[in-house]
C-alpha cells in the first residue's frame, strides 16, 4: 500500500467508533485533506477529559465552541468558562461566507447554520443568572486550602465551622465568618476555649488577613444566597438539545485567586452532588475552562493537589473536564496526565524558550510515521490541529493533522441587546436574580455581644471590715497562749507514743 493508502487504513482503525460519536474534521496528509478521511470523537470517551492548546490566533476558541455545539446536539449539557467574551455567539446563527464554504467543502459536509440554547451565568456584576454559594457549602477543608493555611490555621477554621454548627451560627458570606474570627479572638475567647481548646491570637489574625486579601480579589459578590444548583447545570432544552451554560468571567482576568476559588468550589459541589456513573455511553456534562492558566497560575501545592483528586475522581461521575490554554506546560504535569483527548493547535517559535516548549510539546504525543511532529506544529494553518483521543476501549489513537469543522454559530460576541434578550427570557431568572440576606453568624452574634454590653455587671462587697473578735480569742491569740498550746500538744503526743510503746528508750535508774 502507498503512503495514502496506509492513512486511509489507520483512521479507519483509529477514528471509526460502533457508539455514538460527533464529527471534528478531516484528517489531513502532506498538508492536503485526504478526501473521506472523517475524524470522530466518541462521546463514551468524553468523560476522560481533554485539552485544546495552541499559540494565539489559531483557532482554540472556535474548536471549543464548535465541539460545544456537537455535544449540546447530542442532548449533553455544556458549561463554557468565557474568560474573554468571545462565546456569546452560541446564542445566534451564523452566517455562511466564503472561508466558511471552502472548509467545509474540503471537509465533504454541508454548512448548515444553527444558533444553541443559551443560558448566561455571571459571578459578579456582568450581565446574567448570578452564581453564588455559601461559606458552609465550601466547608473547612476547602476553604482552608483556598486561604493557603497551613495545618495549625486549618484546624482552627474547622473549630470555628463545628462551633457555627454547634450553636446554629449559619456562615453565608464572608462577614459572617470575619465576625466568627473576631468574636473567637476576643468576646467569646474564654467561653470557646472552655469546649474546644486553646485558640491563638496570632493564628485568627493570620487567617483574617487571609479572607482580607480574598475579599480584595472580589470574592464578596460570589458568597451568599441563593446558592446555584447543580441541576441547574444539566438542563436539556425543550427541543432535545443540551442547554450551554456560558457563565461570564471577563472581569476575572486579573483576579485569577478568585476564579481559582470558583474553580475549585464548582467541581467539588458537581463532585459531591452527582451518582456515581462509571463508564456511561455519554457523558452527563462536559465543562470548558478557556484560558486554564489562570485556575494555575496562583494556586499552592495543596490547591493544585486538591483540583488534581477531583479532576481523577469526577470521570466516575460522567463528567468530563476540557481544559484550553497556550501551552500544555500551562498545566500541571499531574492533571495533563488524565487528559485523554489532545488537540493540538499551531505555536509559534520567536525565541529559544519557544523551541524548547515546542520541542517538550511534540514529545507528549503519539510518534507517528505520518509526520515529523516537531515541525509540523509550527506550520499548521488556522482551524488546523494535531489531534489523538482515547477510543472506546480506552487506547490513545494514532496522531493526526486534522482540518477542523467550523462553529455553525456566530463567530462573533453577541450584542448587549441580544445578551439582554435571552437573560430575560431565561427560566432560571426570578430563582436567581434576588439577594437574600438572611439572619446569619454576623447578625446573631452582633446580638450576643450587646445584650452582654447591656447586663448589669454583678454587684462586688466592697466591706472589708473584719468582724470584732471575742474576749477569748483575743486571749488565745497572746505569744503566752500560743506557747502554752504548743507545750500542751508535746506532753499529748508524748504520751500517745509511749503508751504505744513507740516513745523511745527510758534512762536506768542510778539507785
Amino acid at each position: 500500500m502507498n503512503k495514502s493508502e496506509l492513512f486511509r487504513q489507520a483512521i479507519d482503525e483509529g477514528y471509526v467508533f460502533k457508539g455514538e460519536s460527533i464529527l471534528l474534521g478531516a484528517g489531513m496528509l502532506d498538508g492536503k485533506v485526504e478526501s473521506g478521511a472523517m475524524v470522530h470523537l466518541p462521546l463514551r470517551t468524553m468523560n476522560r477529559h481533554g485539552l485544546i492548546a495552541g499559540a494565539t490566533g489559531t483557532g482554540k476558541t472556535k474548536t471549543l465552541q464548535m465541539i460545544s455545539e456537537a455535544l449540546s446536539d447530542a442532548s449533553i449539557p455544556v458549561l463554557l468558562m468565557d474568560i474573554k467574551g468571545d462565546l456569546s455567539g452560541l446564542g445566534a446563527e451564523g452566517q455562511a461566507n466564503e472561508k466558511v464554504a471552502g472548509r467545509y467543502k474540503q471537509i465533504g459536509v454541508e454548512y448548515k447554520p444553527a444558533s444553541y440554547p443559551v443560558e448566561f451565568l455571571s459571578l459578579s456584576g456582568e450581565k446574567g443568572l448570578r452564581l453564588r454559594a455559601t461559606v458552609t457549602e465550601f466547608g473547612p477543608i476547602l476553604l482552608a486550602k483556598i486561604l493557603g493555611l497551613n495545618d495549625t490555621q486549618e484546624g482552627l477554621v474547622a473549630m470555628i465551622f463545628k462551633y457555627c454548627d454547634d450553636n446554629r451560627l449559619p456562615l453565608l458570606d464572608l462577614k459572617d465568618f470575619i465576625k466568627v474570627l473576631q468574636y473567637v479572638s476576643n468576646e467569646g475567647k474564654q467561653e470557646i476555649e472552655k469546649t474546644y481548646g486553646k485558640i491563638a491570637t496570632t493564628s485568627t489574625g493570620t487567617i483574617l488577613r487571609k479572607v482580607v486579601e480574598l475579599q480584595q480579589q472580589g470574592a464578596d459578590p460570589f458568597f451568599g444566597e441563593k446558592s446555584f444548583e447543580v441541576d441547574d447545570l444539566m438542563r436539556v432544552a425543550d427541543d432535545g438539545r443540551g442547554m450551554i451554560s456560558i457563565l461570564r468571567v471577563t472581569d476575572l482576568q486579573d483576579r485569577p485567586k478568585l476564579f481559582s476559588t470558583f474553580m475549585l468550589q464548582m467541581l467539588a459541589e458537581l463532585y459531591a452532588s452527582c451518582p456515581e456513573e462509571g463508564d456511561p455511553e455519554k457523558p452527563k456534562l462536559v465543562l470548558f475552562i478557556d484560558e486554564a492558566h489562570l485556575v494555575f497560575q496562583e494556586a499552592g501545592a495543596a490547591l493544585i493537589q486538591q483540583i488534581t483528586t477531583i479532576v481523577k475522581l469526577i470521570r466516575s461521575k460522567g463528567i468530563g473536564i476540557i481544559f484550553c490554554t497556550q501551552s500544555p506546560t500551562d498545566i500541571p504535569a499531574a492533571v495533563l496526565a488524565q487528559l485523554g483527548l489532545k488537540i493540538q493547535h499551531a505555536l509559534r517559535a520567536f525565541t529559544a524558550a519557544d523551541r524548547k516548549a515546542i520541542k517538550q510539546a511534540a514529545e507528549n504525543y503519539p510518534e507517528t510515521s505520518f509526520y515529523k511532529t516537531e515541525d509540523l506544529i509550527t506550520q499548521m494553518g488556522i482551524g488546523e490541529a494535531l489531534v489523538t483521543l482515547l477510543n472506546e476501549k480506552g487506547i490513545p489513537t494514532p496522531l493526526l493533522h486534522c482540518m477542523l469543522c467550523s462553529p455553525r454559530s456566530r463567530m462573533d460576541i453577541l450584542s448587549p441587546q441580544e445578551i439582554d434578550a435571552i437573560v430575560s427570557h431565561s427560566r432560571l431568572a426570578g430563582k436567581y436574580s434576588e439577594t437574600i440576606d438572611s439572619e446569619s453568624a454576623y447578625e446573631l452574634l452582633t446580638a450576643k455581644i450587646a445584650e452582654a454590653a447591656d447586663r448589669p455587671a454583678p454587684t462586688v462587697k466592697t466591706d472589708n471590715k473584719k468582724p470584732e473578735r471575742s474576749t477569748l480569742e483575743k486571749l488565745l491569740d497572746t505569744p503566752v497562749a500560743r506557747q502554752a498550746g504548743r507545750t500542751a500538744a508535746g506532753i499529748i503526743t508524748r504520751s500517745l507514743l509511749g503508751a504505744l510503746g513507740l516513745g523511745g528508750k527510758s534512762r536506768k535508774s542510778l539507785f
